[in-house]
């Protein structure tokens, strides 16, 4: 059986291990973020929402995710 590389990222202030093969969207996904309702930033960068199907996280990545709620 082939082990799975295990990388580490900083997800709001915490360290995270995932899969070396996870992209932004896998870990939205995992999270239960709706993609709608959400601002990302990696490595101080914004993200485009019409490329986190495509953006492989890294090793060391620093990610930010604010989920904004409505109210009154």
């Amino acid at each position: 059986m082939k082990k799975i590389k295990k990388i580490k990222i900083r997800l709001n202030g915490k360290i995270k291990n995932i899969s070396a093969r996870y992209k932004l969207h896998d870990l939205l996904k995992e999270l239960d973020l709706p993609l709608k309702k959400v601002a990302i930033e990696i490595n101080r960068e914004i993200v485009d929402k019409n490329k986190i199907k495509t953006i492989r996280l890294n090793n060391g990545d620093n990610i930010e995710v604010v989920h904004f709620i409505g109210g009154g």
